[in-house]
C-alpha cells in the first residue's frame, strides 16, 4: 500500500508540472514567435541552447545548476544577499531546473505551429487596420491552439519523468523535493517493490494517456488539412 509520503509526493510533483508548465508557455510563447519569424543569421546557436537538454545528461545539467543555485553560486549568492536565501534544496529550485530541462519541449512544438501557420494570416489581418497585440490574440492563438496543446502536455509529462536533474538540485526532502520519480528509486532501493510497481504504474499510464492524445490531435490535423 502507498504511504502518507507517496500522496505527498504525487502531490508536489503535480505542483511541480503544473508550475512549470505555465511558466514555460509564458517564456516559451514569446521565444517561440520570435525564433519562427526572425532572419538573424545567428537562430540556430539560440535554438542549439535551447535544444541541448534533449541531448546533455540530466545530471550534467542539474550539477551547474546546483552549483549556480547554491549558497556560493552567482544565483544563489545574490539571492542570500537580498536575504531571500540559496534556491537549492527548495521547491523553487526544482521549478527553475524543471524549466530549463522541459524547454525545448515547450518551444520547438510552438515554433513549428507558428512556422505552420505562415504569414497569410497576419497580413490579411493588417489589411483590415488589426494591431499586432489584436492580431495574435485573436488570430495566432486560435490557429496555433492544437500547437499549445501539444506543447502544455509535452512539458507536463516531461517535468513528471524528471529525476536526474530534480535530484541534483532538490536532493531527497520529503515533503519539499521528494517527488514521484525519487520516491519510486526509494522503494526500489528499499526492495519495496510493491509500492514502486503502483507509483511506476500509474506514471506509465498517465504518460500513454499523453502521448495518445498528442497523436490523436495531430493524426486528427493531418486529416482535416487532407
Amino acid at each position: 500500500m502507498l504511504t502518507a509520503d507517496d500522496f505527498t509526493a504525487l502531490w508536489l510533483t503535480l505542483q511541480l508540472a503544473a508550475f512549470t508548465t505555465g511558466i514555460l508557455l509564458l517564456i516559451g510563447t514569446p521565444l517561440a514567435w520570435w525564433l519562427a519569424h526572425t532572419r538573424w543569421r545567428l537562430r540556430f546557436v539560440l535554438e542549439t541552447l535551447i535544444a541541448l537538454p534533449l541531448v546533455l545528461p540530466p545530471t550534467v545539467l542539474g550539477f551547474y545548476l546546483l552549483l549556480a543555485l547554491g549558497p556560493r553560486g552567482w544565483v544563489g549568492g545574490t539571492m542570500q544577499t537580498l536575504g531571500v536565501g540559496p534556491l537549492a534544496f527548495t521547491f523553487e529550485g526544482l521549478v527553475i531546473g524543471s524549466v530549463l530541462y522541459s524547454l525545448p519541449f515547450v518551444v520547438q512544438p510552438l515554433q513549428d505551429t507558428f512556422q505552420s501557420i505562415g504569414r497569410r494570416p497576419l497580413e490579411i489581418a493588417a489589411t483590415l487596420r488589426a494591431g499586432p497585440m489584436d492580431t495574435f490574440f485573436n488570430v495566432v492563438i486560435p490557429l496555433a491552439r492544437a500547437g499549445y496543446v501539444t506543447a502544455a502536455m509535452l512539458g507536463f509529462a516531461h517535468t513528471l519523468g524528471e529525476f536526474g536533474v530534480v535530484l541534483m538540485i532538490g536532493g531527497n526532502i520529503a515533503g519539499e523535493t521528494r517527488v514521484l520519480s525519487i520516491a519510486i528509486y526509494d522503494h526500489v532501493e528499499s526492495l519495496e517493490y510493491g509500492q514502486a510497481h503502483i507509483l511506476a504504474g500509474g506514471m506509465l499510464l498517465l504518460s500513454f494517456c499523453i502521448l495518445l492524445t498528442v497523436y490523436g490531435l495531430r493524426e486528427r490535423l493531418r486529416v482535416i488539412r487532407l
